[in-house]
């Protein structure tokens, strides 16, 4: 009859010197984080942020893409099947939040699914900003279920000269 590897030789991929009793013979099955490539060849961890079914507050994640370009940061996500006018977006200089509802446009009844994956519900993202953004001069479009925001960065840098009037 075969023994199962101790929980140290199956972490340091050594062999088993004796029959020990292993504390760790129950344990869960472990789950890999997903890895992408980046473009200078290095493995990054990535993480990515899905509805939970039966959350605390029962609203799902919005999953986003963030980056930069020389003068603005941009934040993307899907919201398809989400109107414009159900989309609430608010920004401050260092965090932005979107907020919104997904409606079934049709009830059907739960024994009459295969599957079910999409979320349906409300839904929050809050994305904190690694620099500060201009509030007034960002915009937000949504094209082919696409929600694009454009948040102008500001720049500590510039200096602006202002004359002393005197009087």
């Amino acid at each position: 009859m075969a023994t199962k590897r101790s929980f140290f030789e199956r972490l340091s991929g050594t062999a088993s010197i004796d029959d020990a009793f292993d504390a760790f013979d129950d344990e869960l099955p472990t789950a890999s984080l997903p890895v992408r490539d980046d473009s200078r060849g290095s493995e990054l961890p990535t993480t990515t942020m899905l509805p939970e079914e039966g959350s605390a507050n029962g609203e799902g994640q919005l999953p986003v893409d963030v980056y930069q370009t020389p003068n603005d940061i941009i934040v993307r996500s899907f919201v398809a099947g989400v109107r414009p006018d159900e989309l609430n977006i608010s920004i401050s200089r260092d965090m932005v939040e979107i907020e919104g509802t997904r409606s079934e446009r049709e009830q059907i009844s739960g024994p009459d699914y295969f599957s079910r994956e999409l979320f349906w519900g409300s839904f929050t993202r809050t994305i904190l900003l690694p620099q500060e953004v201009d509030v007034e001069a960002s915009t937000a479009s949504a094209k082919d279920g696409l929600l694009t925001i454009i948040l102008p960065k500001l720049d500590k840098a510039r200096q602006t000269k202002i004359k002393v009037k005197a009087g």
